[in-house]
């Protein structure tokens, strides 16, 4: 297994109001607002951009994304699909000193298959389009390293044994079954 390191990329994350009739039950919701290049100037610890009685953003710098070969099959998975995209795990966590609850990433991946382990460990994943500048890599990646796998040709249904639905062996008879019999031939 190889890995190769993208870039560095910045979650976005966005509380927001709950509207209809859903805000009975919860006031706020958490969303992945976007996942963008790191730079810089976002610095290396996590930071409330904005922040209002409907709103809140914050900005999780310094997420490395990392590509395994071991895992092509997912990132092509996710090339093929109608939109190709970011998959962010994340959890909501109680606040520094008192804050309000955040949501904190937990993970970032290109990869369908991490996305599915996420969501079958019953985890919170979302996910949003990533940049064509992304795609592109993980295009390449994927040309690199994925290989699909050689079908195998599958044994003809006639020759498998007849089963019924519990298991038992099934018998075919070519008598005829029914009252009476045939008439007429």
């Amino acid at each position: 297994m190889s890995v190769h390191v993208v870039s560095e990329m910045a979650v976005l994350m966005r509380r927001e109001a709950v509207q209809g009739a859903m805000a009975r039950w919860q006031s706020h919701r958490w969303v992945l607002a976007d996942v963008v290049p790191h730079e810089v100037g976002f610095g290396e610890t996590p930071r409330c951009l904005r922040q209002t009685d409907d709103e809140a953003l914050w900005l999780y710098p310094a997420w490395r994304l990392e590509l395994f070969s071991d895992d092509a099959e997912g990132y092509w998975l996710n090339l093929t699909s109608p939109t190709p995209s970011f998959f962010v795990m994340w959890r909501v966590q109680q606040g520094l000193e008192g804050q309000a609850e955040l949501a904190v990433p937990q993970a970032l991946s290109l990869s369908y298959h991490d996305a599915g382990r996420w969501l079958d460990a019953q985890e919170t994943v979302d996910n949003v389009p990533a940049s064509p500048e992304v795609v592109a890599r993980l295009q390449a990646f994927t040309d690199a390293f994925y290989v699909p796998e050689v079908k195998r040709r599958q044994r003809p249904q006639s020759f498998q044994g007849l089963t019924d639905r519990f298991g038992q062996p099934a018998s075919v008879s070519t008598v005829d079954k029914r009252k009476g019999g045939r008439q007429g031939s």
